[in-house]
């Protein structure tokens, strides 16, 4: 399930770009030093993947609360069947139920210190940009914490979240590099394919759930296992 994540990331940093890009092009990277630059543009995915894996740790807790209830299989069902709701339903639909709407005043104050940010040069700079730009709100961020609560685990969702932001970095320093790499028809099939993704997840976490037995994927519950081992002695 943890390459789930850097394959979200991978697929869905065209999203990315559309979301974060401007952020990426406005960085004060140096133009005439290319060692420098890409140090800087280093340093900046540093930035975003440490924010990440901060979400992933909180939310990873979170799971973990659902766990220590004996309720991990029906939270990662739950999530499984949510993240294939938020696909189906209807883009225009979603936005009415807007995550980012309660945390409107600290977006607006993460937005107002990555404007100034933006202005400086100082060696900090960087890494203080990504770290703002990973706490800004974005749909895909969005599925990948899904995904870091369903795990069950601090530590697994800490890392599902640094391979999905890991999964974002090849595509987001292509673009700050050269906008144009990619096609108009690239575009639309990396689109195309980042909802199926998402769903092909949902189900994955679905049958993990269920507890089928299937090793790796969709293992038996440890208390079914436990409580056979005492039938058998």
């Amino acid at each position: 399930m943890l390459f789930s994540a850097f394959i979200l990331g991978l697929l869905g940093s065209l999203h990315c770009i559309g979301m974060c890009g401007p952020i990426a092009f406005m960085l004060p990277v140096d133009r005439h030093n290319p060692k420098k630059k890409l140090f800087q543009i280093s340093i900046y995915h540093f930035g975003r993947i440490l924010a990440y894996s901060i979400i992933g740790l909180l939310f990873g807790l979170l799971g973990k609360s659902f766990q220590l209830f004996g309720l991990q299989q029906q939270l990662s069902i739950g999530v499984g069947v949510l993240m294939i709701f938020v696909v189906l339903i209807p883009q225009h639909r979603l936005s009415r139920f807007s995550l980012s709407k309660p945390l409107f005043k600290i977006v607006s104050k993460v937005k107002s210190e990555l404007g100034a940010a933006l202005k400086k040069r100082t060696p900090d700079t960087f890494i203080t940009i990504g770290f703002l730009n990973g706490f800004l709100p974005c749909g895909l961020v969005y599925m990948a914490v899904f995904g870091a609560v369903a795990l069950g685990d601090t530590w697994q969702g800490s890392m599902y979240m640094i391979l999905f932001g890991l999964g974002t970095i090849p595509l987001m320093t292509s673009a700050i590099y050269a906008s144009n790499f990619l096609n108009g028809k690239a575009r639309q099939h990396i689109r195309k394919a980042i909802p199926v993704f998402v769903m092909i997840i949902g189900v994955l976490f679905i049958v993990r759930g269920l507890g089928l037995g299937i090793p790796y994927i969709s293992p038996k519950p440890v208390v079914e296992l436990v409580s056979a081992e005492l039938e058998c002695h």
